[in-house]
């Protein structure tokens, strides 16, 4: 084998026939044969770190920022904030003759509490749009400014909308039956009485056709 090399072949590619190794049948080895000194070997060197620097004025900053940013969130988990208040709202349920109480933070609609405790109450819209959920306040306090639905006269009168109203005081109230508080609001437009007929207008009407 060292006859098939010359020294101009050092350090390339050279095709070895297959019967001069122990290789499968009909098959070409290549080696490739490395000039002893042509390749120095590397020295395996453990990788350096560069040297740590000074923090710079904008940097220590930005620490500090952050830092006390994470100390007042901090504050916030461990409750040395003002707490939410909570009230107590009882909703008497007319129509099911059923009562129910809930504790209602003054920051949540009283719907979405009661539906959260289990307590399923009447309602259609969720956006204080129709009058499903209408309650009358017995006692209490609440504010609706969300509630489109009912006519400021009605929240006057003491009405109120459970899906956006959200408790003040301990309050309590009561539902209403399916549209009460609909037809106050809306039936003297639906209600005019019986219509007299025109047959002057409806003969016009024809003769325009």
């Amino acid at each position: 084998m060292a006859s098939l090399l010359s020294s101009s072949l050092q350090g390339t590619l050279l095709k070895i026939p297959a019967g001069s190794v122990s290789a499968p049948p009909s098959r070409t080895l290549t080696a490739v044969v490395a000039h002893s000194g042509a390749f120095p070997a590397r020295k395996q060197t453990a990788a350096r770190r560069p040297l740590s620097t000074p923090l710079r004025a904008s940097e220590l900053t930005a620490i500090d920022t952050f830092t006390s940013e994470l100390e007042e969130l901090e504050g916030m988990v461990d409750g040395e904030y003002e707490e939410v208040p909570v009230h107590t709202v009882t909703v008497h349920d007319r129509v099911r003759g059923t009562t129910y109480t809930v504790e209602v933070p003054q920051d949540q609609y009283i719907l979405q509490t009661a539906e959260e405790e289990g307590i399923k109450l009447p309602f259609a819209c969720r956006h204080g749009c129709c009058t499903a959920c209408a309650v009358r306040v017995i006692s209490g306090e609440l504010v609706q400014p969300r509630a489109l639905g009912i006519s400021q006269e009605l929240k006057e009168k003491g009405y109120a909308l459970l899906c956006v109203g959200i408790p003040l005081s301990d309050l309590e109230v009561e539902t209403q039956d399916e549209d009460e508080v609909y037809w106050q609001q809306f039936g003297k437009y639906f209600a005019r009485g019986p219509i007299e007929r025109d047959d002057y207008a409806l003969e016009l009407a024809m003769q325009d056709e």
